[in-house]
C-alpha cells in the first residue's frame, strides 16, 4: 500500500517545519518529496492520495492517561468504541487505565487489552498496569511480568498509594523493570467532597476539596522523586500550588513530569453552578486562579503534557443528584480543539501543543514519535480553520457524559493515520 500526503505544512517540533510531500510505503515513512503539483499516479487500490493543501500534518497524537473501561465496564466504553473515539480525535495511540474489572495487575489482563486492540487495526493501545495488586495499596504487582507483557507504565489511578513506604518501593522496582510510574496524588482524608472547597461550594450546600488533597501528595512524590533519583509523573494536575511545587522541583533538577486536561485550563468551579454532574471530576474543577496557573505552567514548561483522563460513564452514574454522581468527563474527541483554542490565545504556540500532545507525551512513556524517514507513518492532520459545533450524540463514545456539548470550535483533525493506513476520516 502505498499513501502520498501532499502539500501539507509537515510540523516535528525540533526536528521538521517545512510544506512537503510525504510518501509512504507499507506503513513506513520512505521520503520526503519537495512539492510539484499532481503526481503522475492516479489513486488505486494501492495508491491513495490525500490532499492536505492548508493543512498541518504532525506527528500523531498520543494520550497517555485514558479509560477504556475494557474489561469490565463495557457498557460505559470498549476498547473498540474508545479507539474510534480517539482516532476522530486525532489520536494514533492511548495508554489506558489499570482500574478496569478485573484491575489490570497481571499478564493476562494486559495481554487481553493489547490482543483486543489489535483486532481492530486502528489506534494503538499500551496498558498502564496497576503500582498494587487490585488497587489495594497494599502489595506492589508484578512489574516485570506485566513489562514482558506490554505494559509501559503502572499507576493506581482513581486511588492514591496512601503507604509512602510502598510509593518509595513502586519507584525503586519500576526503575529496573523499565516502567514509568504515573501518580494520582490524592490525600483521601482531605477529599471525601463533591467539588472545589471555596466560597461556591458554601452557597452550593456541597462538600469541598481543597487544593492541599492534591498538593500534599505531589510534595510527598517529589520528595520520594529525589529519594530514590526515580521519574515520577504527576497524574491530571488540577492546583496552583501543585504548579508552584513541580516547577519549583524541576528548577533543582528533580527527575518528574506532569500532566493536566483540557477541563483544568479550560473550565472553572463555575461549570457545576447548576448542579451538572457533566461537570463533575477528581481532581475537581477548581478556580479562575487555579485554571491561570495551569495555563502559565503549560506556558513555560511546567507540566509536560496534555492528556484527556477520558472517564466515561452512563446516565446510571451521572444522572443522578450531584452528591452521589460518578467522577469524570469524556474528552478525547474535544481535547485538540480545547487545546488550539490556547494556540488562538497567545497561550501556547502551536507548536508547543504538539509537543504536549505528541512529543512529550512519547518520550515520558519510552517511545518516539518523529516524522522521519524508516518511522512508522502515525501521522494527525489538523484542519486548523475547520469550524464545528460539537455534539456529544453523534460522537463515537458509548457515554455522553462531556461538559462541551454545544461548544463551537475551530480547527480539528481531519484524518488519522496509523501505521500508514488512515483510521478516520473527517467528512
Amino acid at each position: 500500500m502505498r499513501l502520498i500526503i501532499k502539500d501539507g505544512h509537515v510540523i516535528d517540533p525540533g526536528n521538521m517545519d517545512a510544506v512537503i510531500d510525504i510518501i509512504i510505503n507499507d506503513g513506513i515513512i520512505t521520503d520526503f518529496v519537495k512539492s510539484a503539483g499532481d503526481y503522475p499516479e492516479k489513486e488505486s487500490q494501492d495508491i491513495q492520495i490525500i490532499d492536505a493543501g492548508g493543512c498541518f500534518v504532525v506527528p500523531g497524537l498520543i494520550d497517555m492517561h485514558v479509560h477504556l473501561r475494557d474489561p469490565g465496564e463495557e457498557y460505559k466504553e470498549s476498547i473498540e468504541t474508545g479507539i474510534r473515539a480517539a482516532a476522530a480525535g486525532g489520536f494514533t495511540a492511548v495508554c489506558c487505565m489499570p482500574n478496569t474489572h478485573p484491575v489490570n495487575d497481571n499478564r493476562q489482563v494486559t495481554e487481553y487489552i493489547i490482543k483486543t486492540a489489535s483486532q481492530f487495526h486502528s489506534v494503538k493501545v499500551y496498558p498502564v498496569a496497576s503500582i498494587s495488586r487490585g488497587l489495594n495499596g497494599l502489595e506492589l504487582s508484578e512489574y516485570g511480568e506485566l513489562k514482558e507483557a506490554g505494559a509501559v507504565a503502572v499507576s493506581d489511578d482513581g486511588l492514591p498509594v496512601s503507604d509512602s513506604q510502598l510509593m518509595r518501593r513502586s519507584l525503586e522496582y519500576a526503575k529496573g523493570a523499565g516502567l514509568k510510574v504515573i501518580s494520582h496524588c490524592e490525600d483521601l482524608s482531605l477529599s471525601a467532597g463533591d467539588m472545589n472547597e471555596g466560597i461556591m461550594s458554601t452557597r452550593m450546600g456541597l462538600v469541598g476539596i481543597p487544593n492541599a488533597a492534591e498538593t500534599i501528595m505531589v510534595m510527598r512524590d517529589i520528595a520520594l522523586c529525589e529519594l530514590t533519583d526515580t521519574p515520577v509523573h504527576i497524574a491530571h494536575v488540577s492546583a496552583k500550588e501543585s504548579v508552584n511545587a513541580i516547577r519549583d522541583a524541576k528548577s533543582r533538577g528533580v527527575p518528574l513530569t506532569a500532566e493536566t486536561a483540557p477541563h483544568y485550563f479550560t473550565l472553572t468551579e463555575e461549570a457545576v453552578i447548576k448542579y451538572d454532574t457533566n461537570a463533575k471530576m477528581n481532581p475537581p474543577l477548581r478556580s479562575i486562579e487555579d485554571r491561570d496557573a495551569i495555563r502559565k505552567g503549560l506556558a513555560d514548561g511546567t507540566i509536560d503534557a496534555i492528556v484527556t483522563d477520558h472517564a466515561p460513564h452512563s446516565v446510571l452514574e451521572k444522572e443522578v443528584e450531584f452528591d452521589m454522581a460518578a467522577n469524570g468527563i469524556i474528552g478525547l474527541e474535544t481535547s485538540l480543539s480545547l487545546g488550539l483554542k490556547l494556540v488562538e490565545e497567545g497561550v501556547l504556540t502551536f507548536e508547543t501543543l504538539i509537543r504536549k500532545m505528541s512529543k512529550n507525551p512519547s518520550k515520558i512513556i519510552g517511545l518516539s514519535s518523529d516524522i522521519s524517514v524508516g518511522a512508522s507513518a502515525d501521522l494527525t492532520i489538523i484542519d486548523p480553520d475547520r469550524q464545528f459545533i460539537y455534539d456529544v450524540e453523534k460522537g463515537y463514545s458509548k457515554s455522553k457524559n462531556s461538559p462541551f456539548n454545544g461548544w463551537a470550535f475551530k480547527g480539528k483533525a481531519v484524518y488519522t493515520i496509523v501505521n500508514g493506513h488512515v483510521v478516520f476520516e473527517s467528512k
